[in-house]
């Protein structure tokens, strides 16, 4: 999945100024103020001993250096902080990815941050080029997670193997439930497919 979404990225130099504005937008106003929430999601709902203290690094390097604040920066930088509408794009997508967490399934949730975190990594280097391509030069952001999100990426299918062998899911259930609905949340910020939100 992670490479198939890669390779689908749109060309940054063939996209207008307003739909490089408008990926990195809808990103920031996804991630600034979800990611920490999906990250103790899943360290709720872990079991295994083993497994919580990867979650807890995570989520304290997360914490201790102010990743949003850094996010937030980025985004500013770029001229590219997000508006009302780009919140609204990615509305029903980030309810449908928020319920799934909320669950507290915890092979499904770890699986789904794994898939996470190994597609920031290489996203990295494509949000940096939109960036510079509308005219930043922050890039703190970007540097930070192309090289952390490596280990993160390695600490959580750590994580996901140690718990899937305490915790099993049922035969029936699909592991990638929770990144099936992750992926489509990015293909929303990336392509600004909308579908209407249920009245």
């Amino acid at each position: 999945m992670i490479d198939e979404l890669i390779t689908s990225l749109p060309d940054p130099k063939k996209l207008t100024a307003e739909e490089r504005r408008g990926i990195i937008a809808r990103y920031t106003g996804v991630l600034e103020g979800n990611f920490i929430y999906w990250m103790t999601a899943t360290l709720l709902s872990v079991q295994s001993e083993e497994a919580r203290p990867i979650l807890l690094d995570n989520l304290n390097e997360e914490i201790r250096d102010a990743h949003p604040a850094m996010l937030r920066r980025f985004a500013i930088a770029a001229h590219a902080f997000p508006t009302d509408t780009d919140s609204l794009a990615v509305t029903q997508d980030l309810s449908n990815v928020r319920v799934f967490l909320g669950r507290l399934s915890s092979v499904q949730s770890l699986a789904t941050m794994a898939f996470f975190e190994g597609f920031i990594q290489r996203f990295m280097g494509y949000f940096a080029d939109l960036a510079t391509a509308q005219g930043s030069l922050d890039m703190e952001y970007t540097d930070v997670h192309g090289v952390c999100d490596i280990a993160h990426t390695d600490g959580l299918f750590q994580a996901l193997s140690i718990e899937m062998a305490l915790n099993p899911l049922e035969p029936e259930t699909d592991v990638l439930e929770g990144a099936y609905l992750l992926r489509r949340l990015l293909e929303t910020i990336i392509f600004n497919r909308v579908e209407p939100v249920a009245a």
